[in-house]
């Protein structure tokens, strides 16, 4: 209801007789109204102001008592379900850097043997053996076109110093790669079972003469050439029973 309103019901409440013809009655009038109308307003106003506090408090205490999310409270986004993609792999990740003992080449050595990869012969006993490997330098990079010369005794403990029975080289491919089919070599007086090998640079250089040795049976045997750490690795059998060993040659830059 505005001021007008109020101030038309006012004159309405006083009786027109009493003011009729009386200017000044109906100034006292007009006056009277808007003295109550004023005091109505004013006691809004003093309850409107306290009743606009108690709201902005009670807004302001409610954002204070609102609890604020910690890290271990934060909504968890969702992460990718994507698997990331492993590193490639290479042949410097888990590459052994230690360069290969050298040992001593011994009195059976013989020169130009044949180029072959199995030194295995008809009729030939003992234990079949196939030892596979790599040529790799100390930056694990392969070494390609490398010559292994090999050469071991046979199931009797027997050089050939005549021949080349148990004897023969052959190049690794482009991955440095080699493998050679042949018996375990048997022991003989003093020595424990052992391939003897000399590797060859493309041009001929000779890079490193040593010797491999078997677990479980050069280990066995005393012998005051061998060295542990030139044990060729057991791997499983393969397909037709044929024991499997790994030996890979660590050559200087």
């Amino acid at each position: 209801m505005t001021w007008g309103e109020r101030l038309r019901l006012g004159l309405s409440g006083i009786r027109r007789s009493e003011i009729a013809g009386n200017p000044n009655k109906v100034k006292t009038a007009y006056i009277l109204e808007y003295g109550r109308i004023e005091a109505y307003c004013s006691m809004r106003r003093k309850l409107i102001v306290p009743f606009t506090m108690f709201i902005l408090l009670l807004a302001a205490c409610t954002s204070a008592s609102s609890p604020t999310l910690g890290p271990e409270m934060q909504p968890v986004t969702p992460q990718s379900s994507s698997v990331p993609t492993p590193p490639p792999t290479s042949q410097a990740i888990g590459c052994d850097r230690t360069l290969t003992p050298a040992q001593t080449e011994g009195p059976f050595y013989t020169p130009n043997s044949p180029e072959r990869s199995t030194l295995v012969e008809a009729g030939m006993g003992g234990t079949q053996l196939l030892v596979t490997g790599k040529v790799i330098d100390q930056n694990c990079e392969p070494m390609a076109g490398v010559m292994l010369d090999f050469w071991q005794t046979d199931d009797q403990g027997e050089y050939d110093n005549v021949g080349y029975r148990m004897r023969g080289h052959q190049f690794t491919d482009e991955n440095g790669q080699y493998a050679l089919e042949t018996i375990l070599p048997s022991r003989y007086p003093g020595r424990t079972p052992h391939i003897h090998v000399k590797v060859f640079a493309s041009d001929g250089q000779e890079l490193l003469t040593t010797q491999i040795y078997f677990p479980g049976a050069s280990e066995q045997i005393p012998d005051g050439i061998f060295r542990p750490d030139l044990l060729a690795r057991e791997l499983e059998p393969d397909t037709s029973g044929r024991r499997r060993v790994e030996f890979d040659f660590v050559l200087p830059d």
